[in-house]
């Protein structure tokens, strides 16, 4: 991609499409010679979620899984006026792909489980979906930010599971993207 992007007047040269989710464009980004995860903020419709302000909720998403020691990318800069973050690259395959080309994800259910007591804990959900966590030497981060009150229904056990092996709902996903 040509132009780049800023952030508090920080320029980013970008170099490809990471992924498209619920709340915004995730790019792959550098920056003297370093790489970033640009995120854009998005106001296109979703009818299975509603949001509210989203860069402020990004904001105190990040903090509330901070707190609750959930292993995610640091966020290095916020631009609230232009709904633009700066997260550091946490490179490796998504649970997502690992599932898709039948590599095991059984060592990183574990790591998983132990995220979600951690969120259960301070009454938290984190979005189980497994586009959602990257496996960098061993060791899984969530790299979304998002995460709502917690609710038994929308727990890793009841829905996230799911889409964690080649389910009927992991295939019939995989399925509508294509």
């Amino acid at each position: 991609m040509d132009k780049p992007m800023y952030v508090n007047s920080k320029e980013y040269s970008i170099i490809k499409l990471l992924g498209k989710g619920k709340g915004g464009y995730s790019y792959l980004a550098q920056r003297d010679g370093m790489l970033f995860v640009l995120k854009q903020i998005h106001h296109e419709p979703c009818s299975y979620y509603n949001f509210g302000n989203k860069i402020e909720a990004e904001h105190n998403d990040y903090q509330k899984l901070l707190n609750a020691g959930i292993r995610i990318p640091k966020m290095i800069d916020i631009d609230f006026e232009k709904e633009r973050i700066i997260k550091e690259f946490i490179d490796g395959d998504t649970i997502f792909d690992m599932v898709k080309n039948d590599l095991s994800v059984d060592p990183f259910l574990i790591q998983v489980r132990q995220m979600a007591v951690l969120a259960k804990n301070f009454g938290l959900n984190i979005d189980y979906f497994p586009t959602n966590f990257i496996v960098q030497n061993g060791l899984l981060y969530y790299i979304d930010y998002e995460c709502n009150n917690y609710m038994e229904e929308w727990n890793f056990e009841n829905w996230g599971i799911k889409y964690w092996s080649k389910t009927s709902e992991f295939l019939d996903y995989l399925k509508n993207i294509q």
